[in-house]
């Protein structure tokens, strides 16, 4: 029967848990026997106790456990079991973790919109059509394809162009693929895709990504700029390794993860990845920043985020990494905070399922590079059929995304959980990074937030009943 206990470290090893070092108490020339004897019905490991036949000795396995067992285990070896290979070091203390235990194999996925790049209508016959054109490894082998294929009657919207001209964008393409291919370093995927929807060039829609701007709310034009229904969206996802003990929701920085803390899915750098495709719908909703920039002004509020990056840097001195990567001011608190209100209005009254609807946040400040960026995007997350008929585009018209901004935010000004939710502070702790939010009123389910619930506080959208000072939307909005 196979044991039941392993041990990991945080850098993503597994091993067999050390029997022998532990009921020793280090290193020793003893091999036993041992055995386990349990004391208890309840399996706990303060009812376990590990024996050695060899030379009686015997220890507790409630001791291989928390802040003790940090003192008792020995450093860690290195080993990948699933690669069947040890990295050259690991300078991480060992931590026991139960056979099948959630922490043991957290995945990491990577998601980027799949948004048109030209408004030139031949290249984005190519960009569809890839995986037919790609193949072309010279210009003969593509008129060969094109010929083909116009023979049964498919790809005929590239019969009216030349083949010279479609040659010279697909060798384009493959040598810009082959080049981001070698490219080792962690892309901003965010920044395009704020561009593009900030935008809302009529001319970049194709039949998998479809922009209509439409006016913002009655009541709100000085807080949004504008409203951007977005009736066809496609995303893709990509699973490109896994962490062990801490989840990819604890690390502030993606790119802490991938250099860091990322366990390799094979041996040898793949050229392929695991990946899934989700074709939906959303609503972007960007926020004008001379208002936004006024707001951050106030001097309470500026206050506010020195305490925050406090309780930031305290949380992440808690998990060894670095604060000053990923930095979230007040701005990203706030976009964060409504982007989680107004999901949750819409699953309640709207009929979607809470976790059939995603966020992606958009925040830099003007100083930042590539800023400003101030908006939110909710788009429909789910691969099933589940809001892609137009359920949630029809939201975003003036009148009834009003509607539901208002319902929205008068549910965040009182929690069914006040005043203890209203009261709540990361500071005095690092078990949490959020302020007045909880399950009754802004936390969403874990597949939809893209910071697993942290950097969330109802004070910054609406006066709460500990806070009035904070507040984006004044009082009479609501």
């Amino acid at each position: 029967m196979p044991s039941r206990f392993l041990v990991s470290c945080d850098r993503g090893h597994l091993d067999d848990f050390p029997w022998l070092y532990f009921v020793h108490r280090g290193n020793t020339a003893c091999k036993g026997p041992l055995r386990l004897e349990e004391y208890g019905v309840s399996g706990s490991p303060t009812d376990i106790v590990v024996k050695c036949n060899g030379c009686n000795s015997e220890r507790r396995l409630s001791d291989a456990f928390g802040e003790l067992g940090k003192k008792n285990m020995p450093r860690c070896r290195a080993r990948h079991p699933h690669l069947r290979n040890f990295d050259d070091s690991c300078d991480e203390q060992m931590k026991t973790i139960l056979l099948g235990a959630s922490n043991s194999w957290f995945p990491i996925t990577l998601s980027a919109l799949s948004i048109p790049i030209t408004s030139n209508q031949l290249e984005q016959l190519v960009n569809q059509n890839w995986t037919i054109l790609g193949k072309a490894s010279n210009f003969s082998a593509l008129d060969a394809v094109l010929q083909a294929f116009f023979a049964m009657g498919q790809l005929q919207e590239l019969s009216k162009y030349t083949t010279d001209k479609i040659w010279s964008l697909v060798e384009q393409k493959q040598l810009q693929q082959q080049s981001n291919f070698d490219d080792e370093s962690v892309r901003d995927l965010k920044t395009p895709e704020w561009q593009i929807f900030s935008a809302a060039d009529p001319n970049l829609n194709t039949p998998d990504f479809q922009l209509r701007t439409v006016n913002p709310p009655s009541g709100y034009e000085n807080y949004f700029s504008q409203v951007v229904l977005v009736e066809r969206l496609r995303e893709v996802r990509a699973l490109i390794g896994f962490t062990r003990i801490q989840s990819p929701g604890d690390f502030i920085d993606s790119g802490e993860i991938l250099t860091e803390h990322r366990v390799p899915l094979s041996r040898s750098k793949p050229k392929w990845v695991l990946a899934s495709e989700v074709k939906g719908e959303g609503i972007f909703i960007q926020f004008k920043e001379t208002t936004l920039h006024q707001w951050e002004q106030n001097q309470l509020l500026q206050d506010y985020e020195r305490q925050a990056f406090d309780a930031h840097k305290k949380w992440c001195n808690v998990r060894s990494l670095d604060p000053d990567k990923g930095k979230f001011g007040v701005r990203y608190i706030l976009l964060h905070s409504f982007a989680h209100a107004l999901m949750r209005q819409m699953a309640l009254e709207c009929g979607y399922n809470a976790a059939s609807l995603k966020e992606r946040i958009y925040s830099k400040r003007p100083e930042d590079e590539g800023g400003p960026m101030a908006g939110i995007l909710i788009y429909t997350a789910a691969p099933d059929s589940e809001g892609t008929l137009g359920g949630l585009v029809s939201l975003g018209e003036p009148k009834i995304l009003g509607y539901h901004i208002d319902q929205a935010l008068e549910q965040m000004r009182l929690c069914a959980s006040d005043p203890l939710c209203a009261e709540h502070t990361p500071f005095k702790g690092a078990t949490s990074l959020h302020w007045a939010a909880c399950h009754a009123c802004l936390f969403s389910p874990e597949t939809s937030c893209e910071r697993g619930n942290k950097y969330l506080d109802r004070a910054v959208l609406i006066p709460t009943v500990l806070s009035a000072d904070l507040a984006f939307f004044p009082e009479e909005k609501t």
